[in-house]
């Protein structure tokens, strides 16, 4: 019997920190076909965090080929989504001068921490919708200034790990919105590059990839691309968005109101609005999806990795595949771990703060804690900073009425109900699809017509199950969250004095996918 052939299959291709996935869909959501290829992200000093931009086009090439030769259907184009504020310098050949320096990467710190001092700081924040952390390539291109003055010189474009690819693929150097709002160069209200913060770079506008729509199409493969996905050469590619804004439309959350939250290794809560900004108090990021769709919200870089080390520090004898153990030993100990509160930030932090000066800490312990309190207080400590996230989320003018989550931490029926209790809210889990990939590939099949518009998104997201908080949990966390708010400014001085006591020691988090 013949196969028969769907109309309007995109392959969504979602190029992350650790891996690359490329999954095909059709216009009405299902999976046809998908592949990952995994990279490593090397540390080979204290703090820093970077790729082989090289091995990263290679996963992108062999995942796209690996689904095309899964697929007996046509493939209508190609839409991509990327880990955002990653950095490469071009030469003037577009080879790469540097690795890719990861948004883990924390070797700017202190170019971070001077912008984030001047009162300017906050309003180039404000302006540029990204904050002043060590993540955003603003810092990064000031560290190389500063410290690799003879290579800053030598660059003749700066871009993202996405540009590359494009670049490799379609022979074309361009920049989304999505993309270039992450950046900190990119003024958000009027999507052009801002004067003052590249001049507070040291770079020209030249130097920096063109800026078009996350629907701008590029209507063809250079011939090597094509031989290597197995493409035609006039295959479509849908130039696409980052990570996060994607991932809210693969979860549906595109509405007003409706909020993304995701813990993987790291987790970021979001919420969908028409019109860019940012709170007074700059504690929100603020990037684009489309020019009419923003992303506002906070990414925290302690989430799962933080059970991963629970189970290495606090109970190695279950062994290294011991996630559901790990959790099942937290269910021992009571809600609020016995009035132990851990600030889960072995890695430094991000939102709502966006300072990479903070220490993981256990407040609270005594002779009667054990282990299971300790790993529950660490698992309640990332849900909490998730807390903190939704307020600023708020803080920022925004209505929340609905939570949709996923990512690793979904696996877990503790984890998921202890979110919903530290929110104090209902959080709906959508069935498997696979988050930015997903997103990607709607943002694709938007930009190439063959479907009306991304608010379809809501309605081919088929929610699994929804988790309402128990009032006493959520009451015992309500009054937790206060105390663990507070804990931030009060041991921030003890932060700052540890960090000068062991200056070697990395401030961002170890690689993990």
């Amino acid at each position: 019997m013949p196969a028969v052939t769907l109309p309007g299959v995109v392959i969504g291709v979602d190029i992350g920190t650790t891996s690359t996935k490329a999954v095909a869909y059709d216009t009405e959501g299902r999976q046809l076909g998908s592949h990952l290829e995994g990279y490593p992200l090397n540390n080979p000093q204290p703090g820093y965090a970077e790729q082989d931009p090289q091995l990263i086009l290679e996963a992108v090439f062999r995942s796209i080929s690996m689904v095309v030769a899964e697929l007996v259907q046509p493939v209508a184009g190609l839409s991509f989504g990327s880990a955002m504020h990653s950095l490469i310098g071009l030469d003037r050949d577009g080879n790469p001068l540097t690795p890719s320096v990861t948004w883990a990467d924390s070797r700017s710190t202190r170019q971070a921490e001077r912008l984030r001092a001047v009162p300017s700081g906050l309003a180039l924040h404000r302006r540029t919708g990204t904050p002043m952390h060590p993540m955003s390539p603003l810092p990064k291109l000031l560290w190389f200034a500063e410290q690799e003055p003879k290579l800053f010189e030598r660059v003749a474009h700066w871009v993202g790990i996405k540009e590359w690819v494009l670049l490799r693929l379609c022979g074309t150097l361009v920049t989304d919105h999505s993309i270039a709002s992450a950046t900190g160069l990119l003024d958000i209200h009027t999507l052009e590059w801002d004067p003052q913060a590249l001049g507070i770079a040291g770079i020209t506008e030249e130097q920096l990839p063109r800026l078009v729509a996350t629907t701008a199409v590029l209507p063809n493969l250079i011939p090597q691309a094509a031989a290597e996905t197995g493409l035609p050469e006039r295959t479509p590619v849908v130039v696409g968005a980052g990570d996060g804004p994607l991932a809210n439309l693969g979860l549906g959350a595109v509405h007003p109101g409706m909020v993304a939250c995701s813990i993987g290794t790291s987790g970021a809560m979001r919420v969908m609005v028409e019109r860019p900004g940012v709170d007074p108090l700059g504690g929100v990021f603020c990037y684009a999806l489309t020019e009419q769709r923003w992303a506002v919200g906070g990414a925290i870089n302690n989430g799962g990795i933080v059970l991963k080390w629970a189970g290495a520090a606090l109970a190695p004898d279950l062994g290294e595949h011991s996630e559901e153990d790990l959790v099942a030993l937290a269910a021992r100990a009571p809600v609020g771990s016995g009035g132990l509160i851990m600030l889960p930030y072995l890695h430094s932090e991000r939102a709502p703060h966006w300072s990479a000066l903070p220490r993981g800490a256990y407040v609270g312990l005594t002779h009667a804690h054990r282990r299971e309190h300790l790993v529950r207080a660490a698992l309640e400590g990332v849900c909490q900073q998730m807390a903190l996230v939704l307020s600023s989320v708020r803080a920022a003018g925004n209505e929340v009425r609905e939570v949709r989550a996923g990512g690793g931490f979904a696996r877990s029926g503790l984890w998921r109900q202890m979110l919903a209790d530290v929110l104090g809210l209902p959080v709906s889990f959508p069935a498997a699809h696979e988050g930015s990939s997903f997103g990607a590939a709607l943002l694709g099949m938007e930009a190439l017509g063959l479907i009306p518009s991304i608010d379809v998104a809501a309605e081919l997201v088929r929610i699994e199950e929804t988790v309402r908080p128990d009032p006493a949990a959520a009451a015992t966390y309500a009054s937790l969250l206060p105390l663990f708010a507070e804990l931030y400014d009060a041991l921030t001085p003890t932060f700052a004095s540890i960090r000068r006591m062991a200056p070697g020691l990395p401030t961002g988090p170890e690689p993990q996918a």
